[in-house]
């Protein structure tokens, strides 16, 4: 076998009596790294800092992975505008943060008797924020409520500071305006972020 030692110096060809007689000379252990190669790999090491430096990295690996977070906003099938498009709002927020989202329906009574509506509802509120979000979970009704997952697009969280700084113009230029009138909107006013949690 070909040895290595614990340094990581070449020693050449050794028998495997001669390679443990000199890992054992050094107080250390003989591992092979390569049983595939011709002639196998052997490294003189201490096996269990080996062992514990490997599940060190493992620790550290696992450690550095992105953790998903999974928020939830609750609805109600008759939900009102106001409440409709803060939640909305909630919503956007957690995905432009990169978490998932579950997006559940509560039914009571007989809204049972209407699930539709609540599909109907969740899918509206997916179609609204496809730019970030996606569905991970399709509308699924569990018991009395109805559960949608969710998830962030590649866009999520990129076009913050173009919203940003379009506020910013649009709060200048309303200034600027001597007769006080605000300027015509560009498009759909999106609802702001971080207003308090109502439950409709």
């Amino acid at each position: 076998m070909r040895l290595i030692d614990d340094d990581g110096a070449q020693l050449g060809i050794k028998t495997t009596d001669e390679a443990r007689e000199y890992a054992y000379g050094k107080n250390l252990d003989l591992v092979e790294v390569a049983a595939q190669a011709d002639p196998p790999v052997a490294k003189v090491m201490d096996y269990g800092k080996y062992k514990y430096e490997q599940e060190q990295k493992a620790k550290q690996a696992r450690k550095h992975q992105s953790q998903i977070q999974v928020k939830e906003i609750k609805l109600r099938p008759k939900i009102g505008i106001h409440d409709y498009n803060t939640k909305k709002g909630h919503v956007e927020r957690f995905l432009n943060q990169r978490a998932k989202v579950k997006v559940t329906i509560m039914f009571r009574g007989r809204e049972t008797t209407h699930p539709e509506r609540g599909r109907d509802l969740l899918l509206r509120l997916a179609d609204e924020l496809k730019e970030i979000g996606q569905i991970e979970s399709q509308p699924l009704l569990d018991g009395r409520n109805m559960v949608m997952l969710l998830g962030p697009t590649k866009n999520a969280g990129v076009k913050r500071d173009a919203e940003d700084e379009n506020t910013q113009r649009s709060e200048e230029a309303l200034q600027g305006n001597g007769d006080g009138q605000a300027p015509a909107p560009a498009g759909d006013a999106q609802p702001q972020p971080g207003e308090e949690v109502v439950e409709a």
